[in-house]
């Protein structure tokens, strides 16, 4: 993959890297002649055969690992993307819901973790990592359905709510850093309905043609970040490059 907007030798973290479309993210930088060095943070730290990769165990629900990961990585900054690529709609004892009789505390507390706190806390530890000379990027993960105004279904409260709340904290936090350096880029990215665990008890009524491999949706996410100005900061796109309303 070229990457028209940056320069050569991009050291990258890829938060999330285990599975899905994070894996595919790894594959994709690892192709890459202008990327030196990825690290690639997952629960359980899956080696990689490639020289350029180097893993790291993380949990970004723990907060001493999330201090831990980051310390590591201070010897080896300044980095010119950080991508958490992790999320969670169903599975680990819940479901997305259908009604508000399926909602549960347990629901919203696992969805929030994972979805909206995870990234937020990553943020806060590793966005002092990016460059400050030169376009950088921190992108998470997010969904079409977090947005409040194109919600026509309904349904799937927690994984809605956590996705919309992620968007408010990348906006707010593209506010923040947008004052200070201008060359940093927040972003939120919708990979569209990717063929993983996530989405396999949901794929029924998605036509052939929009069910992404992880390798596609990854490779136009990462042409999205490419094609990415200053100016895109704090907003969603999605995986042609579009930007989605909140």
């Amino acid at each position: 993959m070229k990457f028209e907007s940056f320069g050569e030798n991009l050291r990258v973290v890829v938060i999330g890297s285990s599975g899905g479309i994070g894996a595919a993210m790894v594959e994709q930088l690892v192709d890459s002649p202008q990327v030196a060095r990825i690290h690639a943070l997952s629960r359980g730290g899956r080696s990689h055969p490639s020289p350029k990769v180097a893993n790291l165990t993380f949990d970004f629900t723990d907060e001493d690992s999330l201090i831990a990961a980051a310390q590591a990585l201070q010897e080896v900054k300044p980095f010119d993307m950080i991508l958490v690529a992790t999320g969670l709609l169903q599975g680990d004892g819940i479901t997305p819901e259908k009604n508000l009789r399926a909602l549960s505390h347990e629901g919203f507390a696992k969805s929030f973790a994972i979805n909206t706190t995870g990234p937020a806390m990553s943020a806060k530890y590793f966005v002092p990592l990016l460059r400050r000379d030169s376009k950088a990027v921190f992108a998470a993960l997010s969904a079409r359905v977090g947005s409040i105004s194109d919600n026509r279904l309904g349904g799937w409260y927690a994984y809605r709510a956590s996705k919309a709340a992620l968007n408010m904290v990348l906006k707010t936090m593209s506010i923040e850093i947008g004052r200070r350096f201008t060359d940093q880029i927040i972003v939120g990215l919708h990979p569209g309905t990717v063929d993983t665990n996530l989405s396999k008890p949901f794929q029924g009524n998605v036509p052939e043609d929009k069910l992404f491999t992880a390798a596609f949706s990854a490779e136009k996410l990462l042409g999205v970040i490419d094609g990415l100005s200053p100016t895109d900061s704090g907003n969603l796109f999605d995986w042609a490059g579009e930007q989605v309303t909140f």
